[in-house]
């Protein structure tokens, strides 16, 4: 369920997601609740946001929490363990909303070029330890969410985002 991030039951959350961060606003308060989760172990996964837009707000956002001098925004590589805490993901997916996938009749960037390309990227500790995970140009959620709506959606994206999602949750618990 959704929480804020000045809750004080967010530290009962080893993991939290948030979804189209790309429309995201912390406030002062927000930003640092959101700091010292992170820094306390805590870890946050962004996903289900497209386009350059979209990148900046979020980009603006997060570094109100973890400053970019401080805490860079990273590219992650194909041999981070984050890709093979379980399984073996080797590319990213590109997943699109169903709506999306369905009436374009297959066609996985919802923003077109300005979308083309998915992205893996997180922020890390001083440790190297992934404390934001961002899927930028995908939607994990709807990998998940959608198991019943379209059987060809189903086939098409649901192993490949299970797959980097179950990864990403032992990750974070372990990490």
């Amino acid at each position: 369920s959704p929480l804020g991030l000045t809750d004080p039951e967010l530290y009962r959350c080893p993991f939290v997601m948030i979804t189209e961060p790309g429309g995201s606003y912390f406030n002062v308060a927000e930003a640092a609740a959101l700091r010292d989760y992170l820094l306390k172990g805590g870890f946050m996964w962004a996903d289900d946001f497209w386009g350059e837009r979209a990148w900046e707000i979020w980009a603006r956002e997060i570094a109100k929490a973890l400053p970019p001098g401080q805490f860079p925004i990273v590219d992650l590589p194909y041999d981070h363990e984050v890709f093979h805490a379980l399984y073996d993901v080797r590319e990213l997916p590109q997943i699109p909303s169903i709506g999306w996938w369905i009436g374009t009749g297959g066609s996985t960037s919802e923003r077109g070029r300005d979308s083309a390309v998915a992205h893996t990227r997180a922020i890390l500790d001083d440790h190297r330890r992934i404390m934001v995970l961002i899927t930028h140009n995908t939607d994990f959620g709807d990998a998940f969410e959608r198991e019943t709506d379209d059987r060809e959606y189903f086939l098409e994206f649901a192993a490949r985002g299970y797959a980097f999602g179950v990864n990403a949750l032992i990750y974070a618990m372990t990490h």
